[in-house]
């Protein structure tokens, strides 16, 4: 090559075979030139600086022999720059701030990286913007920044749980109380691309404060152009997303949490659209942080999915969750088939929790409830048939007969658009009087609540079945099944289920009020009303129906399990999930 002498070996020094002998750069590139023999350097044709084109001779060596060189027994020391490197990362760890962490445990608490070290297989994380520290160094020497506000108070990177790849980013309380800063939101924008790029779930653990001022590095003056949050909403209907809030969760922080498909809160956590500060601001009264939102608060209003015991419970409960969203099949033991046929009251009017059913029909221990303190007349959630990830909805006698009123509309819209996100089969369990009625019931906007079960069911291609155990009356049945017994690939019923147009009762009243009226003898009318209700439950009961091919089937209990998995397996053959699905509604 053409090149420049850098360095060069002197008349009488002694060479090795594959030693270094000269040093030439070119295109500012440096190349050493080895000898080919050992030997001792006779003469010297070129000098530092002069340049030198192919074929040129450098020098002349005598060959003869020299002695080996000694090879030290220490280890080599590191590069300044890569020692530098190694320390900068020893800084990251929580051994190096022994003070915050002894605080975040003294509440009981743990830290951003205990937490995605228990969430993520060992050594699987390769984690993305670690080296950022808070934009305030107008403020503050760069060293403490370094050492006081590590990847800028947000650890994000892609790691794999059980096997399978998992996007997991953490605020950490400890930097800042866990707030949003102008480089930890450009690191959110680099991993939420990633997974947009590579469709693979999501994780969040979302504690921290919301947006921080402080940070004057960066010119800002509103901070509205941030693109995190709507980047992170587009991943709704296109990855499975779970949130987990513990201790103080507040602003933007709890804006990400309820833009995940699972909102799971950790006990005692206080979760708010805006803080103690920010509600002073407003002039709306001085609360601590714990009276903001407290958690039994959420679950009421539906806002958050699952309560955890703690931050390991958390853990636990997504790594399940995990394995519904990437629909693994988890081999599993049910409670003898047998209870089937005994699971219901024998009084068919004896209310009961729909959770007897579940806890029989689905493996054992299987069961995730989703929701449970909202819409209580609808249960929301995830199991397993024989193995089989499947979403499960179900009317709940134990509150309001199971019928349907707003919240429980709510609730199971949602849930469809949840189970289509997923690509999760339905299992629809119906024992319903159909939708609430009466003047309070409408009070709460209950035609657009119950219109919202027919919309998204109506946009389904997952696989969808419906059981009716016990009742399936009106409009709040046919919405049980996507809006008509014919939606689900196989509606099915129990022996001892009963099916109207509306509870059978009512329609007597209804529909025979003339005949009735028209017996003035008061014991004559309650008993001609009764054998008119006894004829309706005759002509109403499964078999009937089925007869009739209003439903596909009447099965018995003990093969409840075989027909509903075969029905969802021979679907799942030639099941092609879309891409991904509009969008999860939050709510």
């Amino acid at each position: 090559m053409q090149a420049t002498v850098v360095s060069v070996a002197h008349v009488g020094d002694v060479v090795a075979s594959g030693g270094v002998i000269a040093v030439v750069e070119s295109m500012k590139m440096e190349h050493g030139i080895v000898a080919a023999v050992s030997g001792t350097v006779t003469s010297v044709a070129v000098e530092v600086g002069e340049a030198v084109r192919e074929g040129t001779i450098l020098m002349q060596v005598r060959v003869g022999e020299v002695s080996a060189p000694k090879v030290s027994a220490e280890a080599v020391p590191a590069s300044p720059r890569l020692q530098e490197l190694r320390d900068r990362a020893a800084l990251l760890l929580d051994e190096a701030r022994p003070d915050a962490v002894k605080k975040r445990h003294e509440r009981g608490l743990r830290t951003a990286r205990e937490n995605l070290n228990d969430l993520l297989d060992a050594d699987s994380y390769i984690e993305y913007g670690r080296f950022a520290y808070a934009a305030q160094s107008s403020r503050r020497p760069v060293e403490e920044l370094i050492a006081k506000t590590p990847a800028d108070g947000l650890v994000s990177g892609i790691g794999t749980v059980e096997g399978r790849p998992v996007a997991a980013l953490s605020y950490d309380a400890t930097v800042l109380a866990g707030t949003q800063g102008q480089r930890n939101h450009h690191k959110k924008d680099r991993l939420l691309d990633l997974v947009a790029r590579q469709l693979i779930p999501l994780v969040f653990f979302t504690e921290g404060g919301g947006g921080r001022p402080g940070d004057t590095d960066i010119p800002v003056v509103t901070g509205l152009n941030t693109t995190a949050f709507a980047a992170f909403a587009k991943l709704s209907g296109r990855v499975p997303t779970i949130g987990i809030a513990a201790g103080r969760c507040f602003a933007g922080n709890a804006a990400l949490l309820g833009c995940c498909d699972i909102a799971i809160g950790v006990e005692g956590a206080s979760i708010g659209m805006g803080g103690p500060a920010m509600i002073e601001g407003g002039g709306l009264g001085t609360v601590s942080a714990e009276e903001v939102g407290p958690l039994p608060v959420h679950v009421a209003a539906g806002s958050i999915d699952l309560v955890a015991s703690d931050e390991a419970d958390a853990v636990v409960l997504t790594k399940q969750l995990l394995a519904f969203a990437q629909r693994v099949v988890v081999p599993g033991v049910a409670a003898p088939a047998s209870l089937l046929e005994t699971v219901l009251p024998s009084d068919r009017r004896r209310a009961y929790s729909v959770h007897s059913v579940l806890d029989v029909l689905f493996d054992s221990g299987s069961v995730i409830e989703i929701r449970g303190g909202f819409g209580r007349a609808m249960v929301t959630g995830f199991a397993r048939l024989e193995g089989r990830p499947v979403a499960v909805l179900a009317n709940n006698p134990a509150h309001n007969a199971g019928a349907i009123d707003a919240d429980a509309a709510d609730k199971a819209a949602h849930f469809f658009q949840l189970a289509e996100s997923w690509g999760l089969p339905i299992v629809s369990l119906v024992d319903t009087p159909g939708f609430m009625v009466g003047p309070e019931a409408e009070t709460t906007g209950l035609v657009r609540h119950i219109s919202r079960m027919f919309v998204a069911s109506a946009a389904l291609t997952v696989p969808f079945v419906a059981l009716i155990t016990r009742r399936g009356y009106g409009l709040g049945a046919q919405a049980m099944c996507g809006g008509s017994f014919t939606e689900p690939l196989l509606t099915v019923a129990w022996p001892e289920a009963e099916l109207g147009g509306m509870g059978l009762e009512g329609a007597v009243r209804l529909g025979f009020r003339t005949e009735l009226e028209a017996i003035a003898n008061e014991d004559l009318r309650a008993q001609a009303f009764e054998h008119m209700v006894a004829a309706a439950y005759e002509h109403g009961r499964s078999l009937n129906v089925a007869a009739h091919l209003e439903l596909d089937d009447v099965i018995d209990p003990l093969d409840t399990r075989s027909i509903l998995g075969q029905t969802i397996d021979r679907a799942l053959l030639n099941y092609e999930r879309p891409s991904h699905s509009r969008f999860v509604d939050p709510f």
